[in-house]
């Protein structure tokens, strides 16, 4: 009898054990089923893929058909490039060259000059539709380049760009002269600070402001006195959402040293709320509202465009109360949620996402067009989070600071966008404003549908995305169509059309014309071309195994 006695000591050991182990278990399945599928929510799995892809090229002939288009296709798209080819030889000689000459000693040039487009066509798309970097002037909704063509902006300016470029040159003029007198001199205040830091906090509807030098220095500090104040580490972001280039806010692709304490989990999900209901970790929850737009998809770019999978569909509604859900299982859960307003913030209303979705985060970061064009960032929040010192021990502190917080030049270009922002008059553009961006990508919708167009809009406001309707390889070309118009892109090419609040219908009218002529230019140079076999799954399978081809080298 007493020989049984060590084993039912080793049972109940067992026993112990597994009770011990069991919900760690359960907590950990319940993170991974709150991630998204996708590789945009496993950073870990996204960064090893990244690495297994072979770089390859198409040669000339192989450019043309890698969709498997016959060869009076192939031809006829062979010819329509280098025709297009000469066009932007003649019409941006000069930028063209500024570009070239340039990108030998600017980093991010090359970058930018690389990832245009899927990089296996990425080499003949440089050497032959190489765009200028350059732009001389702006004037209402156009930009000028250094060749003297005018495009109508739909670059945003990276969505710094809200009320016009006009409005922003105001802003800047206007605050020099007000900060002439004392210049330069950081460390001290300059006395507009006062009448900035009132109406941020009526914006936001918090306590406290600390001014910062950029969008991700202040999500920075958003996220750093969270958890000072929280005493927990991780942080919570949504996949493919953008909180700027800090590493623990960029997971995956792009960061070469993968963050410890970041869960990127699924938006609208409520499978993500179970997690944060359940775990003891988590600092604070960071929201992008332009994700709204594409939950769980990264930010659309052209040089991703592989297929016609990407998609965006915007409800205003759903995400609403998405937003309402996070916010009370935060408040009961004692986890920070900040809104990060650094990109939409004044864009879709004069409070901003808060006020446009009708929820109130604990912090808010801001940046881009809040210094009337000047770089700035901002985090309003709570008084408890924003302190960052404890009282009762005096060597604890949360530390933050730059040399240009607070540059006089910027706080009163502040001053000048706020003071506007806070005009009656001025604070009307907002009425009616999703109707009025709504409309406008319905019935450039309909125009494109009409004409049997293989591509669609769709918008959060004045933020657009363009889509397509059937499968190809080639949709990023039509950013060079878009561009021979007389439209004027960003670097991610038909990802993102950022419009100004002051186009007018004229204006609009014009864009939408020329948007139109360049799918209908497209279309006729045959790279829409398509028979039943090219499916979004199939043109998938394609490139799988045009990368195991090259990496075993068959």
């Amino acid at each position: 009898m007493d020989s049984s006695l060590p084993i039912l000591s080793l049972s109940a050991a067992a026993v112990a054990s597994a009770a011990a182990v069991f919900p760690k278990l359960q907590a950990r399945l319940a993170l991974s089923r709150a991630k998204q599928r996708s590789l945009s929510g496993h950073s870990k799995m996204s960064k090893m893929v990244a690495r297994l892809v072979p770089h390859y090229e198409f040669d000339i002939d192989d450019f043309f058909r890698s969709d498997g288009a016959p060869a009076d296709v192939a031809t006829q798209r062979q010819d329509a490039f280098f025709r297009l080819a000469r066009l932007y030889e003649e019409r941006y000689a000069k930028g063209r060259k500024m570009t070239a000459d340039a990108a030998t000693h600017i980093s991010d040039l090359q970058f930018t000059e690389n990832y245009r487009v899927p990089f296996q066509y990425s080499r003949l798309v440089r050497e032959n539709l190489g765009t200028g970097a350059f732009m001389q002037s702006s004037a209402g909704v156009t930009v000028t380049d250094v060749d003297g063509n005018v495009f109508y902006d739909l670059t945003g300016s990276y969505g710094v760009n809200i009320f016009g470029n006009d409005f922003y040159k105001e802003c800047i003029t206007e605050a020099e002269k007000r900060a002439r007198t004392l210049g330069p001199v950081l460390g001290p205040y300059h006395p507009v600070i006062t009448d900035n830091v009132r109406r941020l906090c009526e914006i936001s509807g918090l306590d406290e402001v600390s001014f910062h030098m950029s969008g991700t220095e202040a999500v920075m500090q958003a996220v750093r006195l969270a958890r000072y104040h929280t005493k927990r580490s991780h942080l919570v972001r949504f996949a493919g959402a953008y909180h700027g280039w800090w590493g623990d806010v960029q997971p995956g692709v792009g960061n070469p040293v993968s963050p410890h304490e970041t869960y990127t989990l699924a938006d609208m999900s409520e499978r993500t709320l179970h997690v944060l209901r359940t775990r003891r970790d988590i600092a604070c929850v960071l929201v992008n509202p332009l994700q709204a737009l594409h939950p769980n998809a990264n930010a659309p770019g052209d040089s991703a465009l592989i297929d016609s999978s990407r998609k965006g569909n915007f409800d205003r509604a759903a995400y609403g109360e998405w937003l309402k859900k996070l916010r009370e299982v935060c408040t009961e859960r004692g986890i920070v949620l900040i809104f990060d307003e650094v990109f939409v913030g004044f864009r879709l209303g004069a409070g901003g996402a808060q006020e446009y979705f009708g929820v109130r985060a604990d912090m808010v970061t801001y940046g881009k067009s809040l210094a009337g064009g000047l770089p700035v960032g901002v985090v309003c929040g709570r008084k408890d989070l924003m302190r960052r010192f404890r009282d009762d021990r005096p060597a604890d502190v949360c530390f933050a600071r730059g040399t240009f917080n607070s540059h006089p030049y910027v706080m009163t270009a502040m001053d000048e966008f706020l003071s506007r922002l806070a005009s009656p008059n001025f604070n009307a553009v907002y009425q009616g404003l999703d109707e009025t961006w709504n409309g406008r990508a319905e019935a450039l919708n309909a125009r494109l549908a009409t004409n049997d167009l293989p591509v669609q809009v769709s918008n959060l406001s004045s933020i657009w995305m363009v889509q397509y309707t059937e499968p190809s390889r080639y949709n990023w070309m039509l950013q060079y169509y878009l561009r021979a118009e007389g439209l004027a892109l960003s670097w991610v090419g038909t990802g993102r059309l950022i419009f100004s609040l002051n186009y007018t219908e004229a204006d609009f009218t014009e864009v939408a014309d020329r948007f139109v002529a360049a799918a209908e230019n497209m279309k006729r140079d045959g790279w829409w071309w398509h028979d039943a076999s090219l499916t979004n799954k199939n043109i998938k399978r394609q490139i799988l195994k045009e990368m195991l081809a090259k990496r075993f080298g068959r």
